[in-house]
Order: C-alpha cells, then structure tokens, then sequence
C-alpha cells in the first residue's frame, strides 16, 4: 500500500512515500518514437500497481563508452571516473530504482550505441561495488522494423543476468514491430505483450518487497 507524508520545509510541502519506483532508460535516437511508446505502455501497467516510473530518454545525448581505465574499480564510489556526460546520473538512478527497464530499437541487429555504453559503463561500475544491481527487477522493450529483434532483446538480458538481477517473462518476446513514430501501436500482439510484462513487472517486484 501506498503510504505517503508532508513534510513542512522552508515553506514549502514536500512528499516522502515508501512507493517502489521503476526506472527506464530509452536508448532509441528519437525522442518520443516507438521505444518510448511501449514503455509507456508498460508503465501504464506499473503506475496502475502504485509503482513509480521514471523514463531518461537518451536522444540527443552524446554518451561514450567504457575506456577501461578501471578507475571505478579502485574508487568504489558507485561512479563513473569519466565525467561530462550524464551517465553517472544515470549509474545513480538506476541504483535508487527497484526495478530497471533498458528499452531499445535496433540498430544493425543489435541495440543502440548509447544504450550499449550505458551498458558497458554502468555495469562496470556495478560490479566493482559489489554487484549494485544485485536482485533489482530488470526487463527489456526493443522495438523493431523487421529483424534482429532477438538479438537487441538478449543483449539486454545479457546484461540484466551477468548482474544477478531478476528477470521476468511475457507472453511473448518482448518487443513490437514498427518503423514510422507511433507505428508501434498497430501492433496488438506486440502492445499486449508489454503490458503483460508490465503486469508481471509489477508481481514480481511486489512478491520481492
């Protein structure tokens, strides 16, 4: 149950609840496309569970890849040692949600470059202290034209399992097809599928509270 309180402070109300929160990342390089059409879709399922969501959409960011430096291996601060970018808001984000969507479409078979370096840099850095997304809840949304559809889906997976998070299924693969902004929407197997995992989203992160 949602149990939120005010706080008087400096004249102005703010609000503290113990709500789960859900926090998505859109890698796709258009902002409000078909990538953000069906997390929305999905977090119309979790808000209607009480869960809080957030989306950070990446189009028009420049994020760059991991540089190996290992410098967040010898800090163990939950950062990033490259600056400049928004990543370590991201890597901060993601380690105050409960559950963690990466939302992506694809891009040559695979998911975005700016999704693959959120990947690459955060989950280093989560590693290096102690698995910080150790048991988090972690779903995937592609979007799709045509193909590569599965492999984009278990690149994102290949990340969620390789940082022991936990993972849950739908009715089907989830992703849905559709080229043109909105297009998304014509696909009714692919939208039920996303709300489904939304629900299931929801369940699990219920049953882990």
């Amino acid at each position: 149950m949602f149990v939120q309180q005010l706080f008087l402070l400096d004249g102005f109300y703010s609000t503290y609840g113990d709500t789960m929160k859900v926090l998505a990342i859109c890698g796709s390089a258009r902002k409000d496309g078909n990538t953000a059409t069906l997390v929305r879709h999905l977090f119309e399922e979790l808000e209607r569970e009480g869960i809080k969501t957030e989306m950070i959409q990446l189009a028009g960011e420049r994020i760059g890849g991991c540089k190996a430096c290992y410098e967040c291996v010898k800090r163990k601060d939950r950062r990033c040692a490259v600056e400049g970018d928004i990543l370590n808001e991201i890597i901060g984000k993601m380690d105050a949600s409960d559950g963690i969507v990466l939302a992506s479409p694809v891009y040559f078979s695979d998911v975005s470059s700016e999704l693959k370096a959120v990947i690459d840099r955060a989950g280093v850095v989560a590693r290096a202290n102690d698995y910080m997304f150790k048991r988090k809840v972690g779903a995937a949304v592609v979007a799709v034209r045509r193909g590569g559809a599965i492999h984009t889906f278990d690149t994102i997976n290949h990340f969620f399992f390789l940082e022991q998070m936990i993972v849950p299924g739908s009715i089907y693969w989830n992703f849905a097809f559709g080229r043109d902004k909105g297009e998304v929407e014509n696909d009714e197997e692919g939208i039920r599928t996303i709300r489904e995992l939304g629900r299931n989203m929801a369940y699990l992160l219920k049953k882990l509270e």
